[in-house]
């Protein structure tokens, strides 16, 4: 089983062939796990990554609702105007947030981790800005709603 970073980067290539490609989610986790066998003795991929695949169907189902609030934490930035990687960073990175239970810092650490190895350092403060904004947002929502 690969580690949760390892399966972090499988879902970015995932989401980022979907998004390139515009072809559905299953045929990019198939398209990335041919690209593993290839690269593994034997051909084949032992286990599935069930984590990636979980990041990977889950932010393309809950896309408008991750892509609405990239929207409102990007000031100046449309969606459309940001790269594939930097985008579908920022997608998994609020899809982990919202529905994986990942706690938000870990979540915000793995993706400026993932910005850098895959963007650039304006990208990691661009990532990291916005991711933490967010987490501010569900932080102050959940305080109002607790003491509401």
């Amino acid at each position: 089983m690969p580690s949760r970073r390892r399966s972090r980067e499988h879902a970015l290539q995932v989401l980022y062939l979907w998004d390139m490609q515009r072809i559905d989610i299953e045929q990019a986790i198939a398209q990335l796990y041919g690209s593993l066998a290839e690269e593994l003795p034997g051909g084949r991929v032992e286990a599935p990554d069930v984590f990636m695949e979980e990041l990977a169907r889950g932010t393309v189902r809950r896309l408008e609702q991750i892509d609405e609030l990239v929207r409102q934490h990007s000031q100046h930035w449309r969606l459309e105007r940001m790269s594939v990687v930097d985008r579908n960073i920022l997608r998994l990175g609020v899809y982990e947030m919202l529905h994986v239970g990942t706690p938000a810092p870990i979540v915000i650490d793995e993706a400026v981790e993932l910005a850098r190895r895959y963007s650039g350092e304006e990208a990691v403060r661009f990532v990291n800005g916005i991711l933490d904004a967010i987490y501010k947002r569900m932080v102050a929502e959940a305080t109002t709603s607790q003491s509401g």
